[in-house]
This record gives C-alpha cells, sequence and structure tokens, in this order.
C-alpha cells in the first residue's frame, strides 16, 4: 500500500505545472462571467439578448460537425494503408503525416492560401482540365475554412484508427468471407465495429480541436465563418469586456460537454473505450 502511494508523488510536478498553466487561467476566466463588470448574471442576459453571440456558438459547433466526418473520411483510407501495406509505404505514409507536426500552423495556414487563391495551383488545375472556367472562390469562406481544418487535423484521425487497426486479427475479415460475407458486408459487420475505438477516439479529438480553432478561420474563414474563439479574442482586445468573454467560454464548454454527453449516451462512447 506505501509503494503506490510514494509513487503517486511523481505526479506532483506535472498537475503543478497543469494547475499553474490551465486551470488557474481558465477558471479566472470563466469566473469573470459572473464578477465583471458587476457580480450576477448580467453577461449571459446580453449573451441572449444578442442573438448574435449565440450564433456564433451555434455556427462554431457547426462548423465543427462538418470537419470532423470529413476528416474521418479522409484518415481512414490513408490509416489502412498504413496498417495492411508493406513496411516502405507504411514508413513513407507514417513520415507524410508526421510532417505537419514539424510544421507551424501558421505557416500551413499561408501555405493553404497560396494553394486556393483565385490563381493558386488549386483554380490553376481546375482550369487547365477544362472543368471551370472562372477561378473558383475558395478563401475566405467554408470551403477554405474546412480546407485548412481538415488538412491540420487529419493526424489526429489517422493516428488512433493506425493504433485500433493494428490490432484487428488479419484472419477475421478472411473468416467472413469464407463464410459467405461479401467483402463489402465483412468490412461493415466485422472490420468497422473493431475500428470503433479509434475512430472515436480521433472523431472527438478532431470535434473538440475544432471547437477551438482561432487561426485557421482568421485567415481562411470569411465574417460567416466567425468561430467563438474570434469572438472571445474580439471581447478582450477591442473591447476589454472579460465578463463576457467568461460567458462566451463557458457556453462553449457547457456546449461540448452536452455534445459528448449526448455522444456517451447514444453511441457508448464510455463503453467503446474501455
Amino acid at each position: 500500500m506505501k509503494r503506490p502511494a510514494r509513487h503517486l508523488w511523481l505526479l506532483l510536478p506535472a498537475l503543478l505545472v497543469l494547475a499553474v498553466a490551465f486551470l488557474w487561467p481558465v477558471g479566472w476566466l470563466l469566473s469573470r462571467a459572473f464578477t465583471q463588470p458587476r457580480p450576477g448574471l448580467q453577461n449571459f442576459v446580453l449573451l441572449w439578448q444578442h442573438p448574435i453571440y449565440l450564433r456564433v456558438v451555434w455556427n462554431t459547433i457547426l462548423i465543427s460537425a462538418i470537419a470532423t466526418p470529413i476528416t474521418v473520411l479522409l484518415g481512414f483510407p490513408v490509416a489502412h494503408a498504413m496498417t495492411h501495406g508493406g513496411p516502405r509505404t507504411r514508413r513513407w505514409l507514417i513520415f507524410l503525416v508526421l510532417v505537419p507536426f514539424w510544421t507551424s500552423l501558421l505557416v500551413r495556414s499561408f501555405a493553404t492560401i497560396i494553394l486556393l487563391q483565385r490563381h493558386g495551383p488549386v483554380n490553376g488545375t481546375l482550369r487547365a482540365l477544362g472543368l471551370i472556367g472562372q477561378p473558383l472562390p475558395l478563401l475566405h469562406n467554408l470551403t477554405g475554412l474546412l480546407a485548412g481544418a481538415v488538412q491540420v487535423l487529419l493526424p489526429f484521425v489517422i493516428f488512433p484508427l493506425y493504433a485500433a487497426m493494428l490490432r484487428i486479427e488479419p484472419s477475421l475479415m478472411q473468416a467472413a468471407m469464407t463464410l459467405g460475407a461479401r467483402p463489402v458486408r465483412a468490412f461493415l459487420r466485422v472490420y468497422l465495429p473493431l475500428t470503433l475505438p479509434g475512430l472515436m477516439t480521433g472523431a472527438t479529438l478532431v470535434f473538440i480541436s475544432t471547437l477551438g480553432y482561432f487561426v485557421t478561420p482568421a485567415l481562411l474563414g470569411g465574417p460567416r465563418q466567425l468561430m467563438v474563439a474570434q469572438l472571445i479574442q474580439d471581447e478582450i482586445a477591442q473591447f476589454g469586456n472579460w465578463g463576457v468573454a467568461g460567458a462566451l467560454s463557458l457556453v462553449l464548454l457547457a456546449a461540448t460537454g452536452a455534445l459528448l454527453w449526448l455522444l456517451h449516451r447514444t453511441v457508448g462512447l464510455g463503453a467503446i473505450a474501455r
């Protein structure tokens, strides 16, 4: 009984860093929602009286809900190729997936701007193939925002899926097809359910990360794609309104918790994670 207690002391430095660098500043900001400019709930009343605030919260959740399935659909084949490809293919794919982690988010966002601008490579290729006559508006709208978000968040889906697929016994698919199941049916009934732990982990990481996005929507999105993180920054930097910023943070935190609870109830996230 004494040895585990001694080992718990090893957690103390990490817990102190977490408390000082995360819990204290976040708790301080959230508390401003009830204390500034005066004690009370007036900041939440203000959010309710001005629908623009709740509209931005809903817009943030909607963008996250759109980006998540796109990222999962693009990441699944890559994780599958990493799992079932040869050693050389696996090494190259892992290298390519890891490269974004070595590059600044700001640099990647500006690179996306170069790719998607009116006379950039994407529009140039589409025009050269004769698919479009005029350049498409791919920047400062939902398309640009999703393109930037998805390419940044893909590794957060690929690696959990890859870890889940590595644990799947290859003979299970062979056994299913031997028993008469077609490849698509075997995939849907055998392989896909076994990847759910990694899939749900990756989807949750993408969804929560998108909720707090600031740099990508600021550079690639437009006025209609305003997200909560941008609004919080504006309230603090431009108006010094810490109370409204704290209220917005609390509303977003509550919405995230409610959606995760709903996911747990409907999909059984807790059971899958175990």
